[in-house]
């Protein structure tokens, strides 16, 4: 590299660095980052979103593994570095989608089925036999529901000519994307490892919570053959090296599924710290420590990570369906504003909503109800109430929505939340996030690198291989950007939470059952 440039790599010094590839729904993306956790260069491409039949979600694995070559090479180049700058490869994936290939040519056997895909809603119901949903719940944390692996699985081999029989003569892998990634990445037909990691596990409702291992029994009642399965390793270790391209020889050494890399570079290592994402919808997740919390509040069990031997740090997950999309519906559908930030202008030019409470049940309520009988619904309305008073509902609804879970998650781990760290695009409205932390009664805190996912996926990397030498260099690292601290009197806050628990009540029942 020539003095004359003045790079983003110059700016951070010859390094050295970590790669994180972050493989998701719409996109992937690589990202270099420095010691001091900073991002050097970003690269990033979108990829194809196939619909065969409504409520049916693919995507083609071959254009991902070539689109994440093309951003790993992108981002390398851009920050003007060579693989021996490079001391780990992180990676990071969309959760849940499914994948299986043929371990001699390396094909896929079909499109991945996406986790939002539905088609295995039948078979789930009947998986759930005279049980019903809770059937595997004990073991996996999860409920019978049509967006985990497993059942994805066992549909592809239900349906895909002659696939069962070369399933089970060993020809045949599954993978998540971390999986099909990392095989590629390792050699893929030429000696690639087949892994996947413990977040990654616990999203197939084929995994026990507590072993850590595959469940016989499970696959014995879902009729998948064991010897499809990765080996299941901790999301910190070294799996292999890259076997070619522009990081050849470098090692890939983590994986975790998007929304635990997001609790990981969010630093969440301590029992009852939690991280929210705000996009589309929002996930939250709630570090439990060293032990799994069965739900019995309508929230998932999940791994949280596990960084090399050990032991694993459980989560406890609550999803929210509608929260950014709220905001796009009423620019778009609405035309009430003209861009996503003019909500918080709106909002604030009156003092409180005017009564006015909205609930956006739109496809039914996920975390902690899980009614899809339900439909939206703006309470409480009256002559006084003006676009400006629903404007502050809607960001309202996004604040009660996530106390709603944060008092789900206090029910089921007895833990009460001390601070909640938030990223994501919905995190760039101020009074949202006043209006957060007055919901929650706790401080709200935004970190400087907005990018937590990567940041996770890198993080965990940096571990494996000494880069970083514990999880306190890694909070060391954590940087605030802004705080929210609670400004709400108690009483306004129980009543107006009050309110908004009656709003919720009449979005139920809307729909009913004409089957």
């Amino acid at each position: 590299m020539t003095d004359t440039h003045t790079t983003s790599a110059s700016s951070h010094g010859h390094g050295p660095f970590i790669a994180a590839i972050d493989q998701g729904t719409t996109s992937s993306r690589c990202i270099v980052f420095d010691r001091d956790g900073r991002i050097v260069s970003v690269d990033q491409k979108e990829h194809e979103q196939i619909f065969p039949k409504p409520g049916w979600v693919e995507h083609n694995a071959t254009e991902i593994w070539q689109n994440v070559q093309e951003v790993v090479t992108g981002a390398i180049t851009k920050a003007e570095i060579t693989s021996a700058d490079v001391k780990a490869i992180g990676i990071t994936n969309q959760r849940e989608t499914t994948l299986l290939w043929d371990k001699n040519t390396g094909e896929p056997v079909h499109n991945a089925l996406v986790w939002q895909d539905t088609r295995t809603d039948a078979l789930c119901r009947e998986l759930g036999r005279n049980v019903g949903q809770d059937r595997f719940r004990r073991e996996t944390g999860l409920p019978l529901a049509s967006y985990f692996a497993g059942p994805k699985i066992r549909w592809l081999l239900d349906n895909v000519e002659g696939l069962r029989e070369r399933a089970e003569a060993g020809d045949i892998l599954f993978g998540t994307m971390d999986s099909w990634v990392i095989w590629n990445l390792t050699g893929g037909v030429n000696g690639g490892v087949h892994v996947t990691d413990v977040t990654n596990a616990s999203r197939t409702m084929l995994m026990n919570l507590h072993t850590l291992d595959w469940d016989p029994k499970i696959l014995t009642s879902m009729n998948i053959p064991a010897a499809l399965l990765p080996k299941i390793r901790s999301s910190a270790e070294v799996y292999g090296r890259s076997a070619d391209g522009i990081l050849q020889g470098v090692p890939v050494a983590s994986a975790l599924g998007d929304q635990q890399a997001a609790l990981f570079g969010q630093t969440c290592f301590a029992e009852g710290e939690a991280k929210s994402t705000y996009g589309t919808g929002t996930f939250l997740l709630m570090n439990t420590g060293d032990k799994p919390v069965n739900s019995y509040n309508g929230l998932l069990t999940t791994v949280g990570y596990r960084i090399g031997d050990q032991k694993p740090v459980y989560a406890l997950e609550g999803s929210i369906a509608v929260t950014g999309s709220l905001v796009q519906w009423m620019r778009d559908q609405m035309g009430l504003i003209n861009s996503a930030a003019e909500i918080e202008t709106l909002a604030s030019s009156v003092d409180d909503n005017g009564g006015a409470y909205f609930v956006p049940a739109f496809s039914g309520l996920f975390a902690p109800y899980w009614r899809d009988d339900a439909r939206g619904v703006i309470a409480g309305l009256t002559r006084y109430v003006t676009k400006a008073h629903i404007a502050r509902a809607v960001l309202e609804a996004t604040a009660w929505q996530t106390r709603e879970i944060v008092d789900a998650m206090t029910k089921d781990s007895g833990v009460e939340l001390t601070a909640l760290k938030v990223d994501g695009g919905m995190t760039s409205n101020n009074l949202l996030m006043q209006t957060l932390s007055d919901a929650l009664d706790a401080p709200v805190v935004r970190p400087m690198v907005a990018e937590t996912t990567c940041l996770g996926a890198a993080y965990a990397a940096g571990l494996a291989v000494g880069f970083w030498p514990d999880i306190d260099a890694l909070r060391a690292n954590w940087r605030r950007a802004a705080e929210w601290t609670p400004r709400m009197d108690a009483d306004v806050r129980d009543r107006e939470y009050k309110s908004w628990l009656k709003a919720v009540q009449r979005t139920m029942g809307w729909i009913e059952d004409e089957e």
